[in-house]
Parts: C-alpha cells; sequence; structure tokens
C-alpha cells in the first residue's frame, strides 16, 4: 500500500471508529461505487459513504491510475446542516513523481467577523499548523486565491518528499484529535446551515476547483458529477 493511501485509509477507520459510523455499501456489499476510466476496462477506484448519529455523512474516493502515475485518496467529514463544528478534510496524493496533501478543518463561519468561534474551532490546531510548517521536504501548493477563501487559514496544502509524507501522521492525528474534541464536546447555538451550504457549492464547484475537469477526463463527466453530488449535500443515497 502506498503512502498516500496508507494515510488517508487510516484516517477513514479511525474516524469510522471513533464515530461509530455505518457504511453505506453499494448492491453486493462492497464500496458504495466502484469508478472504470476510459485508460482501460479495470477498475481504478472507489466511493465509500459512512453515515452516523453524529457525524451526518463521510465521504472518500480512491483513485489509482498507474499508467498515468496517479495515487489519489481523498476523505470528507461533514457535521450537520446547523451545526458550527468545521468538516474535516484530508486529501492525499501521488503524482507525478511527487506527492502532496491537503489537511483542513472548513469553517463554518467567516473568519473576520467570528474571532470568538475561530478560538474555539481553529486557534488550538495553531502549534500543530507551525510544527507541519517546520518539517524538511515541504513546499506550499499553489492554489488559486479565489479557491483559498473556501479553505480556514490553517489549511496545509503542500507538496512533500517521501520522508515528509511518512511525517505526517501526527499532523493528520492532531488535526483529528482536536476536531474530535469539538465532536464530542458542546456545542454553541449558531445558526450557520445557509453559509455551509453556500461554501460547500463552492468548496467543491469545478468553477472554482479546477481538479473536477481532470476527473472528468479521467472518468467522464457524468461519474464526476455522482461524486461531486455526494459532497454538496449530506443526503445519503438510498
Amino acid at each position: 500500500m502506498s503512502l498516500p493511501e496508507a494515510l488517508c485509509l487510516s484516517t477513514l477507520d479511525e474516524i469510522a471508529k471513533r464515530g461509530s459510523l455505518t457504511e453505506i455499501t453499494g448492491a453486493d456489499g462492497g464500496p458504495f461505487k466502484v469508478l472504470s476510466s476510459v485508460m482501460g476496462p479495470d477498475p481504478v477506484g472507489s466511493v465509500r459513504i459512512f453515515s452516523g448519529d453524529t457525524i451526518a455523512k463521510v465521504v472518500y474516493v480512491g483513485i489509482v491510475v498507474p499508467q498515468i502515475g496517479l495515487d489519489s485518496h481523498m476523505v470528507f467529514a461533514f457535521m450537520p446542516d446547523g451545526s458550527p463544528i468545521p468538516h474535516f478534510t484530508l486529501d492525499s496524493v501521488g503524482a507525478g513523481g511527487y506527492m502532496a496533501f491537503h489537511l483542513d478543518l472548513i469553517q463554518r463561519a467567516d473568519a473576520g467577523t467570528h474571532m470568538v468561534y475561530n478560538d474555539w474551532a481553529h486557534t488550538p490546531l495553531t502549534e500543530t499548523y507551525k510544527a507541519a510548517l517546520e518539517l524538511d521536504g515541504l513546499s506550499k501548493a499553489e492554489l488559486d486565491p479565489r479557491q483559498l477563501t473556501v479553505m480556514s487559514s490553517w489549511m496545509l496544502a503542500h507538496r512533500a518528499s517521501e520522508e515528509a509524507f511518512a511525517a505526517l501522521d501526527p499532523i493528520v492525528g492532531g488535526y483529528l484529535d482536536h476536531w474530535f474534541s469539538l465532536v464530542e464536546g458542546e456545542v454553541s447555538d449558531t445558526d450557520l446551515a445557509a453559509r455551509d451550504a453556500r461554501n460547500r457549492g463552492l468548496l467543491f464547484s469545478p468553477d472554482v476547483d479546477k481538479v473536477w475537469a481532470q476527473i472528468s477526463r479521467l472518468i467522464t463527466e457524468p461519474v464526476a458529477e455522482s461524486i461531486r453530488a455526494q459532497l454538496v449535500n449530506n443526503e445519503l443515497p438510498a
């Protein structure tokens, strides 16, 4: 198992176990969706979906295409629509001879006018965030400024050497532990559902994140759109 796959799947397993989640499987009892590609007849990955009483929806997408050197894995853990608790996300990738990752707790309020919210939801991540930046072998990923507006200031998005990537476990663990402290703790009464719906739509918009165009070319646009449909809201498939 590659480093990107191992990091993402171990994180997914921890979320599913700690959150007491149930997997929504396909008709054969396997992953919710098996992905194929224009590259050939063999499956190239899968979509897995989980749900629970506290965590509304978790979506994992893995795509591995050796012919083009792609080894991509992502997990998004979404809280209920009206909750102020950030969504957790980890994206771990091997592509074109390099590795990269994206780690964040996606904010549910506008940072500039919600400092108390920041100090509850994100400020405790600062020490772990700074520890990550001190790792040798990281270089900051080039993201469009417009795309950055739907992420938090504590987001980590970097290319990484193999040595740096192998050292990410405690960083991801630190973000995940803090997230669960919010999930398992007391939540203030805040109506953020409408704001979150707009932000989530933008987060996974092909107009904002150009990676969707690449995914569409690889697994076809209808399949890419079916994956996006699982990410933009908490509706669970039948």
